[in-house]
């Protein structure tokens, strides 16, 4: 290892740190060891960490590396130790060990409830479970779901005795589909539970925290400033999510049209509030840093100012995130001014994976990473790009380099997340970006006089007028036809090949580096053979897919990048169905539709695909008994035919039955109560997920 490497490690050691940090996790997480196995390893690392201190100082330096080695397996043990800890389902007390069906559960909500199209929803936590008169302290989380009702008087710490049983939380089990088991998983909820009346009952006695309490009448406080002054549902709506990230009232034709067009961003509260707020407050505390004995009062002020803004805007995940960076970057810059802004970050993220590793998997943590390393890199440099001596221009054109500089390693991340790729994001982001920022800072200034209302009147039109502008621009912008480009798949391989030629590209054209060019082309070769693989792999596939779609019927038969869709017309209709059961599939497999397939033929309800015989039976289809037994590869159950499974055994030699989502559950027990008496293989998609049979 040469001397400019073992320097520059020394002086961002917490990147090392934290990369092995974030392997135990990873690792972790996939192998579900024991505690007791990384306690061991970590009992071994540190005695040699410790020995190694007992050695002559020459041998030390001679041996640095060893220490370096342990040091990084203690990390690595220690980001494992967390994983297993911050998962519920270690924990002795988990309901999960103890919960059966019969037993009564009190919980309590952990905050206000929200109200939705058909129920209110509301996060809880479990406190005992009551079995044979006995009341069990237990630890979990769980969603509960009430039906609209104008007497539910709910609210954040109200306790609920719960009399119908938990549902464990399951995926779809779709292909590409998103993981929410995984999702609540890492919020420590793993049962939900839809409640009538007479199903639930509320008890006395509310258990509230002073903090919370702060935090919820912060942001109604901050509400009922906002729904005072600023008129129109569309502008009102986004002036909530843009400031405390509030987002009940914001319409999701907009929040689409925002992520259609690439500055979501601004809608979800994070790192570009805060860093705004870290801004503005730098701007406020200059004259304190020009003078010794006040310049210690400049961090004091700018970390109060940001914490405090973190806790009117609801103390929400994501915010309280971009508060700790941005409290170790200012700790950093006022302790030492060397520190290294890498190492700072590193710190930082090094902190929250401490308090939730699961965070780890947050697409708001890895982009909010994401952005703020690639601006810190990327900025200058694309800002040098133009001279301009206008102040003002100069300062819109600084905001969009900031922009420009995030997107280079947010892109990566954003296809590999979101599957799609927003073609004018830069004529977006250059109006959005501004005027999200004058509109936000507008908002906080709404907030401090309010108490004065001619003032504030004035201050709420010139906020709701800015706000019909972005929204107005946003939309026009969504309309064109190439603003989106759409149904893009890459695995996590190709996103890191890609960050890293993006990295390496954008170096090597701002600093002529040939190790950036070197790194850059490297990575492309790597991409472009991995994404070639891929394509010819798909060009290849032959699959039947049944889908998990509740109470409907969804068959896609695939031949190469085409496929023929079979099944229910409304869901043609259903865009949010088509798009949440379907899609993500169609994506990770790379197909388009088509009218017909030549391999398939079709005769009434029996299917003759790739040299296999499948049977669609539902409700309509009358089945006669046959005197010749044919082979069925695949009987598709729908609906509720009337017929026997015994009887079509006799007639039919099943090699495999899937039961759709259309299939009624009780219905369905009886059909695999039968597959199992005749030794038939059975799916049922409701609780396996969709079937895919890959036809070699």
């Amino acid at each position: 290892m040469s001397y400019g490497s073992i320097h520059l490690w020394k002086k961002i050691p917490f990147i090392k740190l934290l990369l092995a940090m974030i392997a135990g996790i990873v690792l972790q997480w996939h192998s579900q060891l024991s505690a007791a196995t990384w306690w061991f390893v970590s009992a071994i690392g540190l005695l040699i960490i410790s020995l190694f201190f007992l050695l002559p100082f020459f041998k030390q330096y001679r041996y640095a590396y060893v220490n370096g080695i342990f040091i990084s397996i203690t990390g690595f043990s220690l980001g494992a130790l967390l994983a297993v800890k911050h998962d519920i389902r270690n924990d002795k007390q988990w309901l999960g060990n103890f919960y059966q069906p019969k037993d009564g559960i009190i919980v309590t909500l952990d905050e206000p409830p929200v109200e939705k199209t058909k129920s209110v929803k509301a996060n809880a936590s479990v406190g005992y479970l009551l079995q044979n008169g006995e009341a069990r302290p237990v630890t979990g989380k769980v969603i509960l779901y009430f039906k609209k009702d104008s007497l539910l008087k709910l609210d954040y710490g109200s306790q609920v005795l719960l009399k119908k049983p938990l549902q464990e939380i399951k995926n779809s089990g779709n292909p590409g589909g998103f993981d929410y088991k995984r999702y609540c998983l890492f919020q420590q909820i793993t049962h939900q539970v839809y409640l009538k009346p007479g199903e639930f009952e509320i008890l006395e006695g509310k258990k509230q925290t002073v903090f919370k309490n702060f935090i919820y009448a912060a942001r109604e406080w901050v509400l009922n400033i906002l729904r005072t002054n600023i008129k129109g549902d569309k502008e009102l709506g986004l002036a909530e999510a843009l400031l405390i990230g509030y987002k009940d009232d914001l319409e999701q034709s907009l929040v689409q049209s925002y992520t259609n067009t690439g500055v979501v961003h601004i809608i979800a509260i994070s790192g570009l509030h805060l860093g705004l707020i870290y801004w503005l407050l730098s701007l406020l505390c200059k004259p304190l840093k020009k003078k010794k004995n006040t310049r210690w009062l400049s961090p004091v002020i700018i970390v109060t100012g940001l914490w405090l803004f973190s806790l009117l805007a609801g103390a929400q995940p994501s915010i309280l995130r971009s508060a700790v960076m941005f409290t170790c970057i200012v700790l950093g810059e006022s302790l030492s001014r060397r520190t290294s802004i890498y190492n700072t970050m590193a710190v930082s993220a090094f902190i929250l994976l401490c308090i939730n590793p699961y965070w780890l998997w947050d697409v708001g943590f890895q982009l909010s990473y994401a952005a703020v390393l690639s601006i810190i890199i990327f900025m200058r440099p694309i800002y040098n790009w133009f001279y301009i001596k206008n102040k003002a221009l100069d300062f819109i054109w600084k905001l969009n380099a900031v922009t420009l500089a995030a997107q280079i390693l947010t892109v990566p991340l954003s296809i590999y997340h979101f599957h799609q790729f927003p073609n004018l994001f830069f004529l977006t982001n250059f109006v959005a970006v501004p005027l999200s920022s004058i509109i936000l800072l507008g908002e906080i200034l709404l907030c401090v006089i309010f108490f004065i209302p001619a003032i504030a009147t004035l201050v709420g039109k010139a906020i709701s007028w800015l706000i019909w502008l972005m929204n107005t621009y946003i939309e026009r912008i969504e309309v064109i036809k190439f603003s989106l480009w759409d149904g893009l798949q890459i695995n996590i391989v190709q996103a890191i090949l890609l960050l890293l030629f993006a990295a390496g590209t954008s170096r090597w054209l701002m600093d002529k580096s040939t190790a950036g060019l070197k790194l850059g082309l490297f990575s492309l070769v790597g991409f472009i053979g991995l994404r070639s693989y891929s394509f010819i792999k798909s060009n290849q596939q032959q699959k039947v897919v049944v889908y998990n779609v509740p109470q409907k019927t969804a068959i896609d038969f695939i031949n190469g990048r085409d496929y023929k869709f079979i099944g229910d017309s409304t869901l043609l209709a259903d865009d949010f169905a088509r798009n949440f059961h379907l899609k993500p599939a169609r994506i990770l497999f790379r197909i388009k539709e088509t009218d017909t397939l030549s391999t398939l033929l079709a005769t009434d309800n029996y299917i003759d695909y790739n040299g296999k015989r499948i049977l669609l039976l539902d409700s309509t289809m009358a089945f006669t008994t046959q005197e010749i037994k044919p082979t069925v590869d695949l009987l598709i159950i729908s609906k509720n035919p009337k017929i026997y499974m015994k009887k079509l055994a006799a007639s039919l030699e099943i090699k495999q039955v899937v039961l759709d989502g259309s299939v009624p559950a009780w219905k369905a027990s009886y059909w695999k109560r039968d597959c199992d008496s005749l030794k038939i293989p059975w799916h049922d998609v409701t609780m396996k997920g969709a079937f895919v049979m890959d036809i070699e």
